[in-house]
């Protein structure tokens, strides 16, 4: 065909399924000589257009078939090569190899890092890196000179900010050639740019002896517009375009841009890059092109829906300017037949209403169905409902390496490195499924257990020495000693496999030894599990990928950063399941769901951010330099989305949802469901049915919330022995004190948990013990003592920080307090004293934290606080009766050693928290004249007798229930309110 002639051009509408219309057309023209077909050629944009073809052909064939070379032009985005028909062997002046995408990252990330002034680790100099391999790649595919940034005169006008960037931008572009001479190399970009050129120069002299079809292509790269335009100028050569709009007119196209320059400013106007139709009228202009030469495809397939959705979806799609026209649209060309949408509250509905209408298609026979959606969190939710009735749904978009097990694995690894193994990422690796997979692993779990709960509680000193340290006997009473001795026979062979991890950090000071270090010891955790499978594998090619290129990576790698590192690296590769899930129901992405089509299109998360995503920056150029050289501007993505949007409504049927609130907060609905509802007006069609069975579907029967828990057990295990510190909790919540004492269930601490009240009270009443057997003279001793406890293993540097001073002046103001009171005639009797009598009926014990003899020879009853100790109308109204109850016990005898008058007439509070301007003060509950409403001191332990024996009485001895809640305006006791049901009941009227 000789060059003016008119091109080969063709559409295939909005409303038609592209991939099965082309498909028809090419059978239909091609298909009656079986040699003929194979002769042909289809270039299709990606490997996934590749796939949905082929499927096509396989649909439509009826029968075996020599199918065409379905050949790619490859996307530098997706790091695909172009097809190797394009590049075939034995050819003259071969052009080099691209470099290969890892090394290219590496390169450009070491790039980055040496050309900064400052220091930078390696996964900052990782993103840099990758997004100006993203700009060398934009700017390559326009064909822009680096010569055109030195030409733009534009550092006078930038912020200082884009100047840094703009200069050292212009350095690694200097430097870059010069890393691709050394390598023999090319960029991939610049590759496909060559194989356009010489294909298209061949074909000029000497066309295909086949027909050639250019299908779904809508880059507009210079180098494959000229390429299209060759093709559609060849004998046997067509162009077809996806959902190129042949309803708009004139007025309207021209609207969308590009725009010529002002004559006098010599700027352009930007043109509507977030238009769906502005790549492809990009793309025609750089053919030669206008939209009249492209005629529309004549064939359809069985999955088309009616011609009038594409006028109608043009009329959605018009310039902004022009969308007052939709007031004066007829209703017919506003109707929107066959598409719903679905507005919902939460992201759950949202996905639980997809999956019911997903089931619903595959109820219908041979109906197919497809959920489109860029939220990755919404498929898999998707996927998971769908699994609820045995509906296996591939996820053609696939999920990222980072969240598939072997992913989780090695971040895993890298966070307990990064974090000197503290207690919670060292738990998360050996918990991971894939470690000491196989028959050892039930005895591993129940060591890790046994580990997960000695490391309840403040976090332990770093490094695996830390752990040793943890394990090590204790001196003093250790409650924790039968666990810890079960832990230090399991702990070796943890030890074992985390060693030599440990070791080969503390010399991998590199990034290539990182990964090389965590590749060896993944394998050993997992006996090489983590590389089994098509994840698994996927994780091993990348990183073979990772360490053939890391020699030429960055250099400075803070072992700190290596998790989010690695994250990254392994987020950018989605692995794809293999085939097997249900034949008619697909969950894509937007790049695997173009070109695809079916009966059902289900667009999911419509809301703006989702769908269009937001435009990444770029760290590199400002926008301004951006459209100066001409290249794409960043909402050129926006363009895409929109026009992957508008080709997906024009399925037969089309449900549309979103959800009002998103992850983060309330959620704005995206532009694209904000122009079809504006444009629908009254004829915006409601699919509200699905939202009504997705709450109906685990909506009870009938509603039985529980009611208020009063327990009430034998009088045979009902407790005869009672701590004084239960009391307070009995009379509180008697439910509290049920779970604790009768069902002996007790809370666990947190895993790395702050150093608690019960914690910090615990070793002050061991200091203050140890200072008082040595007899209490030497304040020096007791400030040694408190600085010494802050060197054991077990107390976080962080702790040591914050309360080491304030603890230092509060045992100095005990030990000024206890020499006054020495002078005064005041003796210490006992300190930590366990005492028990036989009162009210039952047995009470208690521990005193110290019994002093008084100058008037009564007892003393101290107890030490580290926060604020129990007001005096907590203890008179009885819900602080510890003090009390011990002076009980001590005047019953209870406490062996404490002799002569046993008559309490002291009661004091010594708290060490901070009282004005110092730490450490002395509060007493009781007053010897009852002044300040207190209780009188004499009358102290009668009056908690008989409060003590009430309480007894009613629940001890007697058979009264055990009732959840019974004083609410006490300070409760949280820990059992799960275990209680408390949000069912609490507040709610029984009567």
């Amino acid at each position: 065909m000789a060059e003016g002639a008119k091109p080969a051009l063709y559409t295939i509408p909005a409303h038609r399924a592209f991939s099965d219309a082309l498909v028809a057309g090419i059978l239909a023209r091609h298909g009656a000589d079986p040699l003929e077909l194979a002769r042909g050629m289809v270039l299709l944009p990606s490997n996934r257009a590749v796939r949905a073809v082929s499927n096509a052909f396989v649909r439509q064939s009826g029968s075996g078939l020599l199918l065409p070379r379905l050949v790619t032009i490859g996307d530098p985005e997706l790091g695909e090569e172009a097809g190797g028909a394009l590049d075939p062997l034995g050819e003259g002046d071969a052009i080099p190899p691209a470099v290969s995408p890892m090394r290219r990252q590496m390169i450009l990330a070491r790039l980055v890092q040496q050309a900064t002034a400052e220091p930078m680790d390696a996964g900052q100099a990782l993103q840099l890196g990758q997004a100006l391999g993203a700009v060398l790649d934009q700017m390559q595919v326009e064909r822009i000179s680096p010569r055109a940034l030195t030409d733009l005169q534009l550092s006078t006008e930038l912020s200082t900010h884009w100047e840094r960037s703009l200069d050292l931008f212009s350095i690694l572009l200097r430097r870059w050639p010069q890393e691709l001479e050394r390598l023999g190399c090319i960029d991939l970009a610049d590759r496909r740019n060559r194989l356009f050129d010489r294909i298209a120069a061949r074909w000029a002299k000497a066309p295909p002896a086949g027909f050639v079809v250019a299908a779904g292509i809508s880059t507009t790269a210079p180098a494959a517009a000229a390429l299209l335009r060759r093709i559609a100028h060849i004998p046997g050569g067509m162009v077809v375009f996806a959902g190129l709009d042949h309803h708009m007119d004139q007025e309207a196209w021209d609207a969308i841009g590009p725009f010529d320059p002002d004559p006098v400013t010599g700027h352009a106007p930007a043109g509507h890059e977030t238009h769906p139709q502005y790549a492809l009228k990009r793309l025609l202009d750089r053919m030669g092109a206008t939209r009249d030469d492209v005629a529309q495809w004549r064939w359809g397939s069985e999955h088309d829906a009616r011609a009038v959705r594409g006028r109608n979806i043009s009329n959605a799609m018009l310039p902004p300017r022009l969308t007052s026209r939709w007031r004066s649209l007829k209703t017919a060309d506003r109707s929107l037949a066959g598409v719903e949408a679905l507005e919902v509250a939460t992201p759950g509905e949202e996905a639980q209403a997809i999956a019911i209408a997903l089931r619903e298609a595959v109820e219908t026979p041979g109906r197919t169905a497809a959920l489109v959606t860029p939220d990755r969190q919404l498929a898999t939710r998707v996927s998971a409902h769908l699994r609820r009735w045995g509906i296996e749904a591939d996820d053609s978009a696939g999920q990222p390496l980072s969240r598939l097990p072997p992913g989780t694995l090695l971040i895993a690894m890298a966070q307990a490195v990064a974090e000197h193994f503290a207690p919670v990422p060292l738990l998360t690796l050996l918990k991971h499924p894939l470690v000491m997979r196989g028959e050892g692993r039930l005895a591993w779990l129940d060591g890790v257990r046994l580990f997960d709960l000695l490391l309840r509680g403040p976090r332990p000193q770093a490094g695996l020495a830390g752990i040793d340290l943890l394990l090590e006997p204790r001196a003093a009473e250790d409650r924790q000693a039968p666990l810890r001795e079960r832990v230090r026979l399991w702990w070796p062979q943890a030890r074992a496999l985390l060693a030599p991890l440990e070791s080969a950090f503390a010399i991998a000071s590199d990034f290539s030894a990182q990964m090389a270090a965590i590749r060896e010891h993944a394998g050993m955790l997992t006996a090489d599990a983590v590389w089994a499978g098509h994840q698994g594998h996927a994780a091993a090619d990348l990183f073979a990928q990772i360490e053939e290129a890391a020699s030429d990576g960055p250099r400075q790698a803070d072992v700190r950063a290596l998790p989010a590192l690695l994250d990254h690296l392994l987020g950018g590769v989605p692995v794809r399941p293999p085939r097997g899930g249900h034949p008619r129901i697909a969950i894509m992405g937007l790049i695997e769901a173009r070109l695809v089509q079916a009966d059902l299109m289900i667009l999911g998360g419509l809301n703006e951010g989702v769908w269009p995503g937001l435009p990444t920056p770029d760290p590199w150029l400002a926008p301004r330099i951006r459209r100066e050289l001409g290249l794409p501007g960043l909402e050129t993505r926006i363009g895409l989305a929109a026009h992957d949007f508008a080709s997906t409504l024009g399925a037969p049927d089309v449900l549309i949802t979103r959800a009002r609130r998103g992850s983060g907060g309330p959620a704005v609905a995206s532009r694209f469901w904000l122009r079809l509802k504006a444009m629908a007006g009254p004829q915006w069609q409601s699919a509200g049915r699905y939202a009504a069975l997705a709450a109906a579907i685990d909506r009870p029967a009938a509603h039985s919330p529980a009611t208020r828990p009063a327990p009430s057990p034998p009088a045979a295990v009902r407790p005869k022995l009672i701590p004084v510190t239960d009391v307070d909790r009995l009379k509180a919540d008697p439910y509290a004190f049920y779970a604790r004492r009768i069902l002996k269930l007790s809370p666990l601490d947190a895993v790395d948990a702050d150093a608690g009240p019960a914690w910090r009270g615990t070793v002050v009443h061991e200091i203050l013990q140890h200072w008082a057997e040595a007899g209490a003279r030497d304040p020096a001793d007791l400030v040694h003592r408190a600085r010494a406890m802050f060197e054991r293993p077990d107390v976080h540097p962080l702790l040591t920080a914050l309360w080491q001073p304030r603890l230092i002046e509060a045992v100095g103001w005990i030990a000024q307090q206890v020499a006054a009171d020495r002078a005064d005639g005041r003796t210490i009797l006992a300190v930590e004293a366990e005492g028990r009598a036989e009162i009210a009926g039952v047995s009470l014990m208690g521990k005193a934290d110290r019994i002093d003899r008084m100058p008037d020879g009564t007892l003393g009853i101290v107890d030490y606080k580290t926060g604020k100790p129990p007001s005096a109308r907590q203890v008179k109204a009885g819900f602080a009766l510890q003090l009390g109850l011990l002076g009980l016990i001590a005047e019953h005898g209870g406490f062996p050693g404490v002799g002569g008058k046993l008559m309490a007439g002291c009661f004091e509070y010594w708290s060490l928290a901070k009282k004005g301007d110092a730490f450490g003060y002395r509060e007493s509950p009781v007053d010897p004249a009852g002044k300040r409403d207190k209780i009188v001191t004499a009358d102290f332990t009668a009056t908690v007798y008989h409060q003590f024996q009430q309480v007894v009485d009613a629940f001890l001895i007697g058979n009264q229930p055990f009732g959840a809640q019974v004083n609410p305006e006490v300070a409760n006791y949280g820990d059992y309110d799960q275990l209680m049901r408390l949000e069912e009941w609490y507040g709610r009227d029984d009567g």
